[in-house]
């Protein structure tokens, strides 16, 4: 259905705007994590359809940012894996942009919230 379609898309650019912050509050929870444990918790956590093809180049530009560091370490019995660690710099990013997400949130909610009172009239 083209409004399911349209829905779906939609909700990839809210995605876009604020899958940083999502990896980055996951990393802090999570202390080290590698790409594809990041995309696990990220999926438990209700986020939907995400690729390593999104989740690696967004590490990467973090990475080059100062929010991240990473490092290799040895696989056990398989290839070595990049972890991934929030960096001071990451945590306060985070601490400050989650702040202006809340808030921003919150007055997209308050306005959204009048129209659905309204039922869309």
């Amino acid at each position: 259905m083209a409004e399911d379609r349209a829905i779906a898309d939609r909700q990839t650019q809210w995605l876009r705007g604020v899958l940083d912050l999502a990896v980055l509050a996951t990393l802090q929870s999570a202390g080290t994590s590698y790409g594809y444990a990041l995309i696990q918790s990220l999926t438990e956590a209700g986020i939907l359809d995400l690729k390593g093809g999104t989740i690696y180049p967004l590490l990467a530009r973090l990475e080059q940012e100062g929010l991240v560091a990473s490092e290799w370490r040895a696989g056990g019995g398989g290839p070595g894996r990049k972890y991934f660690t929030i960096t001071a710099t990451g945590r306060e990013v985070l601490i400050r942009s989650a702040a202006g997400w809340t808030d921003f949130s919150a007055r997209i909610g308050s306005i959204l919230g009048g129209a659905l009172s309204r039922g869309g009239q």
